[in-house]
């Protein structure tokens, strides 16, 4: 944890926390922003979601990328832990397995930047009712 010498310190933390909670919190417009959603039940906390939240909370911000970043249960996918699933604009959400820091940055820089498709992805096996 940082120091605190001076008000200015006091006010550059201040701003950080403002700037990830906004980032993380915004949901006025989520439909045209890029949302991520970390799975965060028992077993993924224990693989790491909550190092991988922070990293991409951390991240979308530095590199100005509009984002809401939330955090739900068990996406069913304990094996593959830990799991986000990600929504571009106009794009199917897209499941992400074994994130650690290392490929949230791919999926960031190639997925959410580019769009090109990073590794990792967990295939739909399922129909929805509405299918049928």
């Amino acid at each position: 944890m940082a120091t605190i010498n001076s008000l200015d310190d006091l006010r550059k933390i201040k701003a950080g926390v403002q700037a990830r909670m906004t980032l993380r919190e915004h949901s006025n417009t989520p439909d045209q922003l890029v949302q991520i959603k970390v799975a965060m039940a028992t077993c993924g906390i224990a693989s790491g979601a909550k190092t991988v939240m922070d990293f991409l909370i951390t991240e979308l911000d530095k590199r100005n990328i509009e984002a809401a970043v939330t955090q739900t249960g068990c996406m069913g996918y304990c094996y593959a832990e830990p799991t986000i699933e990600v929504t571009v604009p106009g794009k199917e959400p897209l499941v992400f397995g074994c994130v650690d820091t290392k490929r949230a940055d791919l999926i960031i820089e190639k997925y959410i930047k580019n769009g090109e498709l990073v590794e990792g992805i967990i295939p739909v096996n399922y129909e929805s009712i509405d299918e049928k």
